[in-house]
């Protein structure tokens, strides 16, 4: 199973960042690639779109409010990974209340690539969906 990680400290509060990424089907309010997102099964299942048509189906796995984190697993989507798991996670920043950090996670089976071809992939949608998040915030 491969893996990636990528964090990224934003200009603001980790409670204004939950509030802004925290629900399931929020990421067209900060994730330009995800410009479409449609709550099914009562918001445990988001059906996504990005620009170009392609549609990404996703199931909530895990969640908490209070520990401002939530874990998702693809069911479908053009990428080639199976049994893939992410995390989108916010942490506070000791000693600092204007900051937060974001860390985005997955792990996944490369399926049709290789291994290093699919964590370039996520690392990439990670990083820069983390940049888009500091664009939006620092707006």
């Amino acid at each position: 199973m491969a893996s990636t990680s990528v964090s990224r400290t934003v200009p603001a509060s980790p409670e204004k960042v939950w509030s802004l990424i925290g629900g399931f089907d929020a990421l067209p309010d900060w994730l330009p690639y995800i410009p479409e997102s449609t709550a099914l099964e009562g918001g445990r299942v988001r059906r996504l779109k990005n620009p170009e048509g392609e549609v990404i189906i996703e199931r909530l796995v895990d969640f908490s409010e209070t520990e401002r984190h939530y874990s998702y697993a693809i069911l479908q989507a053009p990428f080639p990974v199976n049994g893939y798991v992410s995390t989108l996670r916010v942490h506070a920043v000791p000693g600092r209340d204007d900051i937060a950090e974001v860390q985005w996670s997955g792990r996944f089976n490369p399926d049709g690539a290789t291994e290093d071809e699919v964590v370039h992939l996520f690392t990439g949608i990670y990083r820069d969906g983390l940049d888009a998040l500091h664009k939006t915030l620092a707006a």
